[in-house]
């Protein structure tokens, strides 16, 4: 596990690809979680339409699955570097055991969660508070999720969320959750220990 702070988009994508380039079988995988300043960030198959007025917020084209998403301060960006492959782990097994680990945080707080198989993501009354997108290579992901803690969410009115129209986005703090980044981070590393523990 390792705790970043606030880095900017670029240079936590760059420094993703290079740990999965460099990386051999012998190679730890590692969990990174931060923050980013400002920016949408466009998945591989994105449909820049989907960017209703960027304003003076940077568009990332990024080689993650999804559409369009934001990033901010008050997010919480957990990046995923596991070898897949050494863990015999399949993709759809990654996406439920990260929905799984927001879900069993969200739990600390009261709050009642849910995954969606029909659009990846953590959901509370409809309403999307993580994120997910990921990149598989040479049997190893990268990428991960964002889990909305207490952060302007104003920017989701500029998109269309992961290319909904009509997407709700909440947030940990508005539901009675802490607002402290780190708190949550502390208690999502744990959840997410229990479910990627060797």
């Amino acid at each position: 596990m390792r705790q970043l702070g606030l880095l900017d988009y670029q240079s936590a994508f760059d420094s993703m690809v290079r740990f999965t380039d460099q990386r051999d079988d012998s190679t730890a995988d590692e969990i990174w979680l931060l923050q980013h300043p400002p920016v949408f960030t466009l998945g591989l198959n994105a449909d820049p339409a989907h960017v209703l007025a960027a304003g003076d917020i940077p568009v990332v084209k990024a080689d993650r699955g999804g559409q369009v998403t934001y990033h901010g301060p008050g997010q919480l960006m957990v990046y995923v570097l596991l070898n897949l492959q050494r863990r015999h782990v399949g993709v759809r097994a990654l996406v439920t055991a990260l929905e799984s680990a927001v879900i069993a945080t969200l739990a600390r707080y009261d709050i009642r969660a849910a995954s969606n198989p029909k659009a990846p993501g953590v959901y509370v009354n409809g309403a999307k508070i993580a994120s997910l997108g990921l990149r598989i290579r040479r049997g190893c992901s990268y990428h991960g999720l964002a889990l909305n803690v207490s952060m302007d969410l104003e920017p989701f009115a500029r998109i269309n969320p992961c290319g909904f129209t009509d997407l709700e986005v909440t947030q940990v703090a508005a539901l009675g959750g802490p607002a402290d980044v780190n708190h949550v981070s502390r208690d999502l590393e744990t959840e997410l220990l229990s479910q990627f523990r060797d």
